[in-house]
């Protein structure tokens, strides 16, 4: 693993005709890190990752993958890149060995019987290896489409909601073999949905609609946000949750409880419920969140804020009233804070 970076772009844009889906993006990414790459869907992260490995043109910006220009050099690029894409690629009607012979034919490797081997004995494949890829499971294709990726050894691994639809065992142990193939030197940027896919990264970057909003490590950007959650626990949650979310808190359910967030200000000293039964105790925000209350701030291409079941409404008359009787919002010193985690 080296200092130096393996992404080093500025000001990437791409424009489908006069919408602009990649606005002047800036992302570095050191040799032999991980990268989480998060927003919603439609948010220019495939185009993004598109321009990075050569497929697309930025229309403006400039920079290196891989101390390659994007612009000028984006054929160089693509041999040095592993891509998986979010739909598996492979052919259903050719066995596992099948696909990796013909992936390792495309790229003109050499010893085509050796890269096979020993790319089915690294991912586990090799007693499944006459097995026709179309019989496989969500994770096996998964495992598959990251053997045929890395067949040729590539420097920059580019991964595409890998692991959508696989289940939490199967997530597990692709992260695992991330991490090891990171900690070898490889470097990674992947997209994902998956909080706790995006905490295992060294460092995340968000974009929403084009733009990039945060960067940096799990704990920098969630400590920068200004963000304070609080749980809130007791009978009756239902109309407080419609208070508070009238009142601009972004309120989520979890079983029994409430996870209640705001962007604190300077003149902020907590959240007071005085309803009968109700406790409310401060935690610490997490990475879901930061990502929920970028979601809310964001708008779209149109200039529109996306709507969300969840998101905040304003209450009936009835709720309000309800909620009036036991629960108010308000800045108070006496506010029962105890630190702790979701």
């Amino acid at each position: 693993m080296t200092g130096a970076l393996a992404i080093d772009v500025r000001g990437l844009t791409k424009r489908f005709g006069s919408r602009t889906v990649v606005d002047h993006i800036d992302l570095q990414l050191a040799r032999g890190r991980i990268c989480g790459f998060l927003g919603p869907n439609g948010s220019g992260k495939t185009t993004t990752i598109r321009m990075l490995c050569g497929l697309l043109t930025p229309d403006g910006g400039e920079g290196t993958c891989l101390g390659l220009d994007v612009r000028r050099e984006a054929h160089r690029i693509k041999p040095r890149v592993g891509y998986m894409t979010q739909r598996f690629g492979l052919y259903d009607d050719l066995t596992i060995e099948e696909n990796l012979s013909f992936v390792a034919r495309v790229y003109g490797l050499s010893d085509i019987g050796r890269e096979v081997r020993g790319a089915l004995e690294r991912l586990g494949l090799y007693s499944r290896r006459a097995q026709l890829a179309g019989t496989l499971s969500g994770g096996w294709k998964q495992r598959l489409a990251l053997a045929a990726c890395m067949l040729h050894q590539p420097e920059l691994l580019l991964l595409d909601e890998p692991t959508a639809g696989v289940d939490p065992q199967a997530r597990r142990d692709f992260w695992s073999e991330i991490h090891t193939l990171a900690e070898a030197g490889l470097t990674v940027l992947v997209s994902t949905h998956y909080m706790d896919e995006a905490e295992r990264c060294h460092q995340i970057a968000y974009i929403a609609y084009g733009k990039l909003l945060v960067s940096g490590r799990v704990d920098q950007v969630v400590h920068d946000s200004g963000l304070r959650t609080w749980e809130v626990t007791g009978p009756g949650l239902q109309p407080i949750a419609a208070q508070l979310e009238a009142d601009g808190c972004m309120v989520v359910p979890f079983g029994t409880r409430l996870h209640v967030t705001r962007r604190a200000g300077a003149s902020d000293r907590g959240l007071v419920l005085t309803a009968p039964g109700i406790t409310v105790r401060e935690i610490d925000s997490g990475l879901e969140d930061l990502f929920i209350s970028l979601m809310r701030e964001s708008t779209d291409y149109d200039g529109a804020r996306p709507s969300f079941a969840s998101a905040a409404k304003p209450a009936s008359a009835a709720a309000r009233a309800a909620a009036n009787t036991g629960a108010s919002a308000a800045a108070s010193e006496s506010s029962t804070r105890t630190r702790g985690g979701h």
